[in-house]
């Protein structure tokens, strides 16, 4: 389903067209299943930290992106506290409590988000696990995004022990990928196959 990488100093561009492909080659019932396997990692406790009676900041997926609502579910379930990002003009996220299906609106570029008041960027501060969205990370914790710079400016803001985990498919952990200076890293990816530690230089 994936052809072969680009090179790390090739751009960044070439790597989102060659994940994007990627996903886009991936049967609609295959996705259905990783979606299945994510929520029940998270159901099951897998996860690198603790979430009961924490926060949680996550997002909901779109398009071929992986996961699903049910992971959110779980992460409720599980008694986390679960913030999901406001879009906004460019510059950090700011964050609505995620309080089920019925309580999510059309945001901007199509994602959907928290009905209510949004709450401040700094919220993430008191996350101890940020679920990030990812095109692709690698073994040395660059997560590769969209390009528009809203995870950058946000995980920031983020405590020094937050967890930061890119969900991605089992394919999209590649061992390296373009990096610029403001990038933020992170230390795990969270695939349909578990957990996958990385190493953030």
């Amino acid at each position: 389903m994936y052809t072969d990488p680009p090179r790390p100093d090739d751009g960044k561009t070439p790597w989102r067209e060659w994940a994007l492909q990627g996903r886009g080659a991936v049967p609609a019932q295959q996705r259905e299943r990783e979606a299945t396997e994510l929520a029940r990692i998270v159901a099951a406790g897998a996860l690198p930290c603790a979430v009961g009676g924490r926060t949680v900041c996550a997002y909901v997926p779109s398009g071929t992106e992986p996961g699903s609502l049910a992971l959110l579910d779980a992460l409720r379930s599980a008694g986390a506290r679960v913030l999901l990002p406001v879009t906004g003009p460019p510059g950090p996220l700011q964050w609505g409590e995620f309080s089920g299906a019925t309580g999510l609106r059309a945001g901007r570029f199509g994602l959907r988000e928290p009905v209510g008041p949004p709450l401040a960027p700094e919220q993430v501060a008191e996350a101890a696990l940020v679920l990030v969205p990812a095109l692709a990370v690698d073994r040395g914790g660059v997560r590769l995004g969209r390009g528009a710079g809203y995870y950058d400016r946000t995980l920031v803001h983020a405590g020094p022990g937050t967890v930061l985990m890119a969900v991605v498919r089992d394919d999209e952990v590649v061992p390296e990928l373009p990096a610029d200076r403001h990038d933020i890293r992170v230390g795990w990816a969270l695939t349909p196959s578990g957990p996958v530690r990385l190493a953030p230089g």
